[in-house]
C-alpha cells in the first residue's frame, strides 16, 4: 500500500490514495498503520476517495481504528495532497465528510503554498447538535463535570464533532491524560467528546492542549481549536479572532460574521512509502 505522511501543528497522518489503493477494512487497517511502534506512526489514516456531491470524500480513521466526523488538520493535509499529487488543479476544494462539505483553501506566498485556509461551517451550540445530555435545545454554557473527586466548568461545541472547552488559569498544570479520558467518555457525552483545555494570554491569543478523541493526546486538533475560540468568544475570554498556540504549532481561528467559521494553518508532507506488514 503506497502511502504519505503528513502533518499539521504536529498532528500527524497517513494519507492514501483511495483511487489507486484498496482498503477494505479501513478500522483494521487504520489501528495497524498507525501504530508508532509496529506500523508507519500516526494520529490518524485519511483515506481520499471519490465523491458524487463533492470534489473527494475524505474519510478519517483514528488510532484506535474509530471513525471521526471530521479532523480540522487532516483536512488541511488533504487539501494539499490532492493539489500537489496531481489529483486537482483547484486551489479551493470540496471535501465530502461526514461532518457535511467542508471547503479547504490553499493560500499562496511569492508564488508557493504557505498554508491552508479551511471554512469549517457554522458551529452547533445546542446539546441536541453537539451532542450532549440535557435539554435538545439549550445551549451548553459554563457545564459541571466532576471526574477524580474535581469539577471543571466547561462549554460544548459541535463543528460536526463534539467538543467540550474548558478554560484554566494554566493548562500546563492539567494532568491532561488523566483527567481526558475520564471527560471524555463521562455519560454526558452519547458520542464522547473531544477535550480542551485553554489558557487565555490576551483577547487574541489562548495556548490550548487536547485530549482528542479516539486518539488520545495529540500535539494538535483543528477542529478542537475552532471549538476554543468559539467557545472563549462566547463565555467572554477571547475575541472572535485568535491565535491559537498547540503543543505542535500555531493555528489562526476567525468565527467570521457569517457565523462561520475559518481556520488557517500549515500542512506539510514529511515523506512518501510502500506499507507491507500484515496486509
Amino acid at each position: 500500500m503506497q502511502f504519505s505522511k503528513w502533518q499539521g501543528a504536529g498532528n500527524d497522518f497517513v494519507i492514501v490514495d483511495g483511487f489507486k489503493e484498496e482498503v477494505e477494512d479501513a478500522a483494521a487497517v487504520g489501528r495497524t498503520v498507525c501504530d508508532r511502534h509496529f506500523g508507519v506512526g500516526a494520529d490518524g489514516l485519511i483515506l481520499i476517495l471519490p465523491s458524487t456531491s463533492a470534489d473527494f470524500r475524505m474519510r478519517i480513521i483514528n488510532s484506535d481504528g474509530s471513525e471521526p466526523e471530521m479532523c480540522g488538520n487532516g483536512i488541511r493535509c488533504a487539501a494539499r495532497y490532492v493539489y500537489e499529487h496531481g489529483l486537482t488543479s483547484k486551489t479551493n476544494i470540496i471535501f465530502e465528510t461526514l461532518a457535511g462539505p467542508i471547503r479547504p483553501e490553499l493560500v499562496f506566498a511569492d508564488g508557493k503554498i504557505s498554508g491552508v485556509r479551511v471554512d469549517m461551517g457554522r458551529p452547533r451550540l445546542t446539546r441536541g447538535e453537539i451532542p450532549m445530555g440535557g435539554p435538545a435545545g439549550e445551549r451548553a454554557l459554563n457545564v459541571p463535570v466532576t471526574v477524580g473527586g474535581r469539577t471543571y466548568h466547561g462549554t460544548g461545541v459541535s463543528m460536526g464533532n463534539p467538543h467540550f472547552v474548558i478554560f484554566v488559569d494554566d493548562v500546563g498544570a492539567v494532568d491532561l491524560a488523566a483527567v481526558g479520558p475520564k471527560i471524555e467518555t463521562d455519560p454526558l457525552f452519547p458520542r464522547k467528546t473531544n477535550v480542551e483545555f485553554v489558557q487565555a494570554l490576551s483577547r487574541s491569543e489562548l495556548r490550548m492542549r487536547v485530549w482528542e478523541r479516539g486518539a488520545g493526546i495529540t500535539l494538535a486538533c483543528g477542529t478542537g481549536t475552532c471549538a476554543t475560540v468559539v467557545a472563549g468568544a462566547l463565555g467572554g475570554y477571547c475575541d472572535r479572532k485568535a491565535l491559537v498556540h498547540l503543543d505542535g504549532g500555531d493555528l489562526t481561528v476567525e468565527w467570521a460574521a457569517d457565523d462561520r467559521v475559518y481556520m488557517t494553518g500549515p500542512a506539510v508532507e514529511v515523506f512518501r512509502g510502500e506499507f507491507l506488514l500484515g496486509l
